[in-house]
Formats: structure tokens, sequence, C-alpha cells
């Protein structure tokens, strides 16, 4: 049993981070950043080509972060593979022993760095995790029996500020029902938020992980309000950054988390949390240490 899974089924308030893979093939300041959180975090989820970017993949990471100690969540998404690949993949997830993992649908690669790239999306998330799910019970998508079978303990993901949020509670049954047990959330930055979310699943099957993006700036709060969806950073966190001048936004932004964090704990809105520290991956033990983790 995985440490992720051992953790969210016993009641543990689990911990995730998420970990970009380079453009590059030199891993060694993701390494470093990943086992400073060793003991400290339940798995490390690694990105899969994030934001439609070319990068190493998520599946050699993975490979890299279990042979040094630490559990890794791998993440795929639909946008790059057909439904043989993305077997292939998972088949080749199992062979390594890694037991989390995250599907997505994936953004469309007209938002990365190769806008010219044909997309797939032969399956989408709901896809990949009952394509996940046959490949568990030793076969694959059509039916054909598989020579040892991998184990997954499979997530997906969720925003929990969503209008209306019918539809994504809909879309969370659906993955529920295609063998999703856990889900990490879009950035919350709004304990508001949380309450509501945690009344409109209170009666699911499953476990939810709250997504926390430390702030670097009130400029970078502005623009996810403005341009990410789902994402709402109240006025007076922005303006609680503003007031400590620009050489104490970040320490500023790892404290918010931290409390945060507590306070999702203490009022027992989450199972968890999943830290996301987009490119200052190195902060996340001083955002486990504002949250007293």
């Amino acid at each position: 049993m995985s440490l992720l899974r051992e953790a969210l089924e016993s009641g543990k308030f689990a911990i995730t981070a998420e970990m970009a893979p380079p453009k590059g093939i030199d891993l060694s300041r993701l390494v470093e950043c990943a086992k400073a959180v060793k003991g400290r975090v339940h798995a490390v989820n690694v990105t899969d080509f994030q934001s439609a970017v070319m990068r190493t993949t998520s599946l050699t990471t993975c490979k890299l972060l279990k042979d040094e100690g630490l559990e890794p969540v791998l993440q795929v998404t639909g946008r790059d593979r057909n439904r043989i690949a993305i077997q292939g993949e998972l088949l080749s997830a199992g062979v390594f022993g890694i037991e989390n993992m995250l599907a997505l649908t994936g953004d469309h690669t007209i938002v990365g760095d190769h806008p010219q790239a044909k997309p797939v999306f032969d399956l989408d998330c709901v896809g990949i995790l009952q394509t996940a799910q046959k490949l568990s019970e030793g076969t694959d998508m059509v039916g054909n029996q598989l020579k040892g079978s991998p184990e997954f303990y499979l997530g997906a993901s969720v925003t929990p500020r969503y209008t209306p949020i019918e539809i994504q509670l809909l879309k969370m049954k659906k993955k529920i029902n295609a063998g999703a047990k856990f889900f990490q959330t879009q950035a919350v930055y709004d304990i508001d938020t949380m309450r509501e979310f945690k009344e409109h699943t209170k009666e699911m099957n499953t476990k939810i992980l709250a997504g926390i993006i430390p702030l670097k700036s009130p400029g970078m709060a502005k623009f996810m309000n403005e341009n990410v969806p789902g994402i709402y950073v109240p006025e007076e966190l922005i303006d609680r950054l503003r007031s400590v001048g620009k050489e104490n936004w970040a320490s500023e932004g790892i404290k918010i988390a931290g409390e945060l964090i507590q306070q999702l704990r203490d009022e027992d809105l989450c199972d968890g949390v999943h830290i996301m520290a987009i490119g200052s991956e190195e902060n996340v033990p001083a955002i486990l240490d504002a949250a007293k983790l």
C-alpha cells in the first residue's frame, strides 16, 4: 500500500508537494528540493508537461525520486498520448512500482511552447482513470489479459470555487465512479470556499487535498484573480502583501500559506493539502514550518 493511501485511509492529515521536471536532463535541483521534504510529505507529485511545455517526462522523474526514497505521484494527461501510449505509460509505472497516479485531461497545446503541436485527447481524465482501473484488474482496455498487472491509487483534480458548482460536483462523481480515490484541488485562498465545498461533498466517498500556492507578490495575486478560472485571492490578502514591502513579499506569502494550512486543518475542512510552489520548490520546507507540520 502506498504511503499516501495509508495516510488518507487512516485519517492522517496528508501532505503532498508538487515538483515540475526541468526543460533538460539536469534534474539535480529538483532532486535536492524533493530530498529536502523527505519524511515531511507523504508523496511528491511530478507534473506531466505542465502548461503544455516540453520537459523531462513525469515517469522518468518519478522513477528517479523513487530511487531516492521518496514516494512519487505520476501525473498523466490525455493531451499528448493516445490510448495505446497511455496504457504503456501506466504499465511502465507498474514495472517501477509507482502506485499513485493523478489523471488530468491537460491544457491545450496552444498555450504551451510548441503551439504548432497536434493535440491528441484520445482519452480525457475519466477515460484515463477507467483505463488505469482496467489495467489494475488484469486486462487492457479491449479485454486482453496482462502478464502481471499494476496496482494504482488513483486521483484527479477539482476546482472548489466554480459557478455553477454543480458542474464540478457532477464531474467529481464521474471521476469517483471511474476509480478516483482522492482529489487535489485548484489553489484555495478563501477559507469560506472550502467550508462551502466540504458541505457540498460531505456525502462523497473520497478524500480531498486542498491546493496551496504561496503568493509571491500582489501582482501575482491580481493576475490569478483576473486570468485563472477558479482562483480567488481576497483583497485583504493582496493588501497584506502590499503592506510589508517588496523585499518581504515572498516570506509573507509563505506565512499566509502556512496560516491557511493551519486553519484548514484546525477546522477539519479537508483531508490534507497539496502544495504547489511553482518554480520555488525550495520554499516547501518553509511553508511546512509556517504551518507547524
